[in-house]
């Protein structure tokens, strides 16, 4: 039903903003589709992948390896697989829902969006550069540590 409201504002918004200044409104709208054209093949694809492990793992093999029962190891795991995975948030929060639906656990998936978002293993050498290595190597690894903890203060919070 939200979701109905904020499309029902944007739709007003545009129109209002249509009447006001056209040119401004068409540059706007077609800067927005280009960048939903660009964002488009990276969030397709990753659905897609997301999308072919989730149909190969059955729930059970999922709430078996990051389970709420995989316990630290789990976290841990999750944590490690954020670390040095690249995905935009946008694709993150929707790979999320879909792994709890599929039986992850809570602290294994804060965990997992934690990491993806605060620590880059794979983007290591090009902050390095900029932030020198001794500093993006106590960034990454107190983001690692904070990931963890609140993968466990979230668990807490949501039983």
């Amino acid at each position: 039903m939200s979701a109905y409201i904020l499309y029902g504002v944007v739709i007003l918004l545009y129109i209002v903003s249509f009447f006001k200044d056209r040119d401004k409104t068409k540059k706007a709208l077609m800067k927005s589709l280009k960048s939903f054209e660009s964002i488009m093949p990276q969030f397709l694809g990753i659905i897609f992948i997301v999308g072919i492990i989730l149909t190969a793992l059955s729930p059970e093999t999922i709430s078996s390896i990051i389970g709420e029962k995989s316990g630290f190891g789990g976290v841990l795991l999750a944590a490690i697989i954020g670390s040095i995975t690249i995905m935009p948030t946008f694709v993150a929060f929707p790979t999320a829902a879909l792994l709890l639906q599929s039986g992850a656990g809570y602290a294994q998936v804060t965990a997992l969006i934690s990491t993806l978002m605060f620590v880059g293993v794979l983007t290591f050498s090009l902050e390095a550069k900029f932030l020198g290595k001794k500093a993006t190597l106590i960034r990454n690894l107190v983001y690692f540590i904070y990931s963890i903890l609140i993968a466990f203060v979230i668990n807490f919070l949501m039983r």
